[in-house]
């Protein structure tokens, strides 16, 4: 049986935008086209999550990753 993919939520609100969610994006695409993380995750952009006070924001699976950083959300894409 495959493995289900992980969906990530990317907020694209202003303030996220502010605090550097377009570069941050862009590099856990790239890092999500190698290795293990090949095929295991979806980026899905979205509107403003509502919570500007700590951008930038994704969800990860059921986990909302706030301030994130790529190390935050590569370890909770590796999470089960």
């Amino acid at each position: 049986m495959e493995a289900k993919r992980k969906l990530i939520f990317v907020c694209s609100g202003s303030d996220c935008k502010k605090a550097g969610i377009k570069s941050l994006k862009k590099e856990l695409k790239q890092a999500m086209k190698e290795g293990e993380l090949k095929g295991q995750c979806k980026m899905i952009t979205t509107k403003c999550m509502d919570f500007c006070k700590s951008a930038p924001v994704m969800i990860v699976g059921n986990h909302i990753c706030k301030k994130a950083t790529k190390t935050k959300v590569l370890e909770q894409i590796k999470k089960p």
